[in-house]
């Protein structure tokens, strides 16, 4: 097992912070606050259930990315998703099914992970998937959504199940959001967060910062506006180039320390929306937490990988459980080799040494 001298205590500190902070944001609303209440209870035994196991010798981490669907309707610029395959046209021959994705949800609870990402192609495409995972009140799903498709069967199923929440992608003021994501697009998702203030239901936004909008979505008017229009979660999420010509986009040391101390100057303010930053401070954590230290991914056909950003897999779920999947071979050798640890000049680490990670992968194969 992996020696992890201050890993639990600072991946259970920032579960914790998460959890109170959404809390607190969501105190104006009975709903979504008595509901937040429950989860913070179940969020500590979940954090016990991952100590007991890694007494045992198995380090489960408290969040799973889950790619449910292949399948979207937008095509924006630069989307990982589609330079990777996890995106497609036509639906992939061994997609997982609903009954599939319920196992793995109530095996990640029985493991104590308390943070299920849904991500994609477009999550609600896959309305069957987020009916199972609305049956899991113990996890909280934020589904990582375009935001077009909300309409009111998708406020139906969400005032049901609260632990569902949807969070907005969103690159900034209408010019630059629609330039990557299409002429229409910025309506579209400040409609559907208006509509989801006006039903009182908890949400957030993703933000992709790069080199190009990173003044412009740290900045007071656009941070402002989202707080205005409810949202209670802002996820700043640092581009990873999918392309060697792309890479200029990706933020770099002096770009993520100025994201930073903005992130930091807001918390001590009185703006009310929780800030997290992805994949934020690495240095703090020990390098990067993907590959199981802090999260790991699974994709639409079920196959276990580092995070969305490395598609390559010694593992598949229709074949094994998550346990025997977090103790993956592939994952044990990319700590053991380092790679997690290496510097990288910006966005993803596991992008930058991509033929090193191949190389592991196939040694194990």
């Amino acid at each position: 097992m992996e020696s992890s001298w201050n890993l639990e205590t600072y991946l259970a500190n920032g579960v914790e912070s998460i959890v109170k902070e959404i809390l607190r944001a969501t105190l104006k609303d009975p709903k979504e606050s008595l509901f937040m209440a429950a989860f913070a209870r179940s969020s500590k035994a979940g954090t016990a259930r991952r100590e007991e196991l890694e007494a045992q010798g198995h380090h489960i981490p408290p969040f799973l990315i889950a790619s449910i669907s292949s399948l979207c309707n937008l095509h924006c610029k630069g989307c990982y998703a589609r330079s990777n395959g996890t995106c497609t046209e036509d639906l992939p021959a061994g997609l997982l099914s609903s009954k599939d994705w319920q196992r793995i949800f109530k095996e990640a609870e029985s493991l104590g992970i308390g943070f299920i990402l849904l991500a994609g192609g477009e999550p609600f495409m896959r309305r069957d998937v987020l009916e199972e995972a609305g049956k899991i009140p113990n996890i909280l799903f934020p589904i990582f959504t375009n935001g077009t498709l909300m309409n009111e069967s998708s406020l139906t199923l969400l005032k049901r199940c609260r632990n569902l929440v949807p969070i907005f992608s969103i690159e900034g003021e209408q010019k630059k959001n629609d330039l990557r994501r299409g002429d229409g697009v910025y309506q579209k998702v400040t409609d559907a967060m208006e509509t989801m203030k006006k039903e009182r239901l908890l949400f957030g936004a993703s933000v992709t910062v790069t080199t190009q909008n990173l003044t412009e979505v740290t900045g007071d008017k656009f941070l402002q506006d989202l707080e205005s229009c409810g949202c209670k979660i802002i996820i700043f999420v640092e581009y990873v180039p999918v392309t060697e010509d792309s890479r200029a986009l990706a933020p770099g040391e002096n770009e993520r320390a100025y994201l930073s101390s903005r992130l930091s100057m807001l918390r001590n303010s009185d703006f009310s929306p929780v800030l997290i930053s992805f994949p934020g401070d690495e240095k703090s954590s020990g390098g990067c937490l993907a590959a199981g230290r802090g999260f790991f991914h699974v994709d639409p056909c079920g196959d276990v990988q580092p995070c969305p950003f490395s598609p390559y897999s010694d593992r598949n779920l229709k074949e094994i459980s998550l346990l025997e999947a977090l103790e993956s071979p592939f994952f044990k050798d990319l700590k053991q080799h380092d790679v997690l640890k290496d510097e990288h000049a910006g966005g993803c680490v596991l992008f930058e040494r991509r033929n090193q990670v191949e190389e592991i992968l196939q040694s194990e194969l």
